[in-house]
């Protein structure tokens, strides 16, 4: 008993510690990004090309990550990709060009897609019981950590060491190689495998035919689409729409994701409560209804906009729970089939809002960007909406398999819708 409380720990080190060191691996660049451009003379376009090829490493990893997982365990998919983080840091220290810089942010973004498809793997094999509770938990270290990302890698950038400033290579040398930390209880703990139950093993086909899954997708893309868009567009809209200055902005964008961390970090009990569909359903119609109020209702209602974060924070982590219930069997390979096809899906998000702004404000006219702003943001909201839409029919699938059964069809303890 003690052996397997002790090894409960170290599994809980490896998966909270792996999703706060992803979060910093993700968000410590916002501060970098205009130093290396301002260093290396890049162009936009050469930013954005940067930008562009860590989604594409980041794509791949997850299109790859299941059938890693297979051969080689997910112990060691998770070493690999802490390791490859690590690997990364020295290579930016190391970095005399664009291309060298370009091939370690690769690397980085590689590792970071390995690491999200093998925690969620692994949470999905250790969560057994009240699995949203504790998704939710493992996310919310990974919002903590995004949140002090942006301040600490800008702070530790000015740290004064040897006589010189540390500077974005040593910050990012020092931070990935945070990464370490995570393999010493990987290599201690015992990773359960894949339970083995009757009937047949989800694949990639089975998943291409099955309209849950796909269902499952809709949601998922739905849902982190508003999420995404929210956090690129709200300080842009407040500062246009309202003539509020870049500090007030930010800190209402902070306030989001305030209300995005806690909500992780509280409402998980209620998803194993009510079911998976049912909270997906309420808590995005709640996103949604607070961003489009917080439009109608005027500057005097901004705080609306970060009151959703409440809302549409459970969204994710909550259908990976999902996801390990109702795929049980292979649920490393719906992982992977979910969070590749979203990640094609995220890169139309931020475009098709942007789209939309100009497409009002063309139309109107001059005088018109107030317009052209809030219906982006209309688009925003909507998105959220559509998530709640389609996690109702979810919702009334499962409902009809219960009819059909004649008894409450449970995903162990409770039901899923």
């Amino acid at each position: 008993m003690g052996n397997q409380r002790g090894n409960s720990i170290l599994l809980l080190f490896v998966v909270f510690g792996g999703f706060f060191i992803f979060g910093l691996s993700e968000n410590i660049k916002g501060p970098a990004l205009p130093i290396m451009q301002s260093e290396f003379k890049l162009h936009e376009s050469q930013l954005g090309f940067l930008l562009a090829l860590n989604s594409l490493g980041y794509l791949l990893a997850c299109s790859f990550t299941s059938s890693l997982s297979n051969m080689i365990g997910i112990k060691w998919t998770g070493i690999l990709a802490f390791g490859s983080m690590a690997l990364a840091g020295i290579f930016m220290f190391l970095s005399k060009g664009y291309t060298t810089l370009t091939l370690s942010y690769f690397m980085l973004y590689l590792g970071n897609g390995i690491l999200e498809i093998g925690l969620g793997i692994m949470a999905a094999r250790i969560f057994t019981k009240n699995t949203g509770t504790m998704l939710n938990l493992s996310h919310f270290f990974y919002g903590l950590s995004s949140i002090g990302a942006p301040i600490l890698g800008a702070s530790m950038m000015g740290w004064n060491v040897l006589g010189g400033e540390l500077g974005w290579r040593g910050m990012y040398l020092i931070i990935l190689s945070l990464s370490i930390l995570p393999i010493i209880p990987s290599l201690l703990g015992r990773f359960p495998e894949e339970h083995q139950k009757d009937g047949e093993s989800t694949s990639f086909r089975n998943l291409f035919r099955d309209p849950i899954a796909w269902m499952i997708v809709a949601i998922l893309s739905f849902g982190v689409v508003s999420e995404i868009s929210i956090g690129s567009w709200l300080v842009y809209y407040l500062e246009n729409a309202y003539d509020w200055s870049l500090k007030k902005a930010s800190g209402m964008l902070s306030s989001f994701f305030l209300f995005f961390t806690l909500s992780r970090l509280f409402v998980g009990p209620i998803t194993d409560k009510i079911g998976y569909a049912l909270s997906i359903m309420i808590f995005s119609a709640f996103s949604g209804v607070c961003s489009l109020a917080a439009v109608f209702s005027g500057e005097k209602g901004a705080i609306l906009f970060a009151i959703a974060g409440i809302g549409i924070a459970p969204i994710y982590p909550t259908v990976m729970a999902l996801l390990a219930k109702q795929y049980s069997k292979g649920v490393g390979t719906a992982i992977t089939f979910t969070v590749t096809i979203l990640g094609i899906s995220s890169i139309f998000g931020n475009l098709l809002v942007g789209f939309i702004i100009d497409f009002f404000n063309r139309v109107l006219g001059q005088g018109s960007e107030l317009f052209g702003l809030q219906a982006g943001y209309v688009f925003i909201a909507g998105m959220a909406i559509l998530c709640s839409v389609c996690s109702m029919f979810l919702y009334k699938i499962f409902r009809n398999r219960k009819k059909v059964e004649g008894k409450e069809k449970r995903y162990g303890d409770f039901p899923i819708y």
